[in-house]
């Protein structure tokens, strides 16, 4: 009994340090391995690859070459209706596909929560809207939306010909559901696409998107 304790001691003190040698390797891998990398103006946007609500592929890599507006949206939420009902929305998506601009707005809303529509429903609501996307993306698993950061509705992303992210953030500067102050406000977003129609770099290419927030799955 004493001579297997004797053998066992060794044996046991040398599979606690290899034991404690696997966490602290385990650990450092944890530590040392690359996150996913946030968007960051300045550097290439979130890439995706999905088929828009009238079946046409979309993919980033796709549209280089072309300037992409990304414009999040829930039909449900007053302040994405403060922007359709002005028809602020509306010019704007004419005004940037007018200079070749793709305009791209995506629904995030899972299943079950405000907003979420399937494609015959997103469509309708295009017509009835008298939208001008260049196409509708459903996102309800949230991949694209949390790729991009994307926390309320309406965020508005516009990434370059050459796949940069330019600007992120709000559609102007007064976070209210009210149409008398769309005009009152600081078009952020509208004069950052002015620059980068332009070729111009964004004066200011971070701004606080106001809204409601995007319905992800819990």
């Amino acid at each position: 009994m004493t001579s297997v304790n004797r053998l066992s001691r060794p044996l046991a003190r040398r599979t606690v340090l290899a034991a404690s040698m696997l966490v602290l390797v385990t650990a450092d891998l944890l530590l040392t391995a690359p996150a996913k990398a946030d968007p960051v103006v300045g550097r290439p946007a979130p890439d995706f690859s999905v088929t828009d609500t009238n079946g046409t592929p979309r993919s980033l890599a796709g549209l280089k070459g072309k300037i992409v507006v990304l414009e999040w949206t829930n039909a449900d939420c007053p302040f994405t209706q403060k922007h359709y009902n002005s028809a602020n929305m509306q010019s704007l998506q004419r005004e940037a596909t007018g200079a070749g601009v793709v305009w791209l707005t995506v629904n995030s809303s899972a299943p079950g929560h405000d907003g979420y529509v399937d494609a015959g429903k997103a469509n309708d609501l295009t017509v009835s809207r008298k939208a001008a996307p260049s196409g509708v993306i459903l996102d309800p698993t949230g991949r694209i939306g949390q790729a991009y950061h994307a926390k309320t509705t309406p965020h508005m992303y516009i990434i370059a010909a050459d796949g940069t992210l330019v600007y992120m953030g709000g559609i102007d500067s007064i976070a209210s559901t009210n149409q008398a102050d769309v005009p009152k406000a600081t078009p952020y977003f509208r004069n950052a696409l002015q620059a980068a129609l332009k070729g111009q770099p964004v004066p200011l290419a971070e701004t606080r998107a106001y809204g409601c927030s995007v319905k992800y799955a819990s």
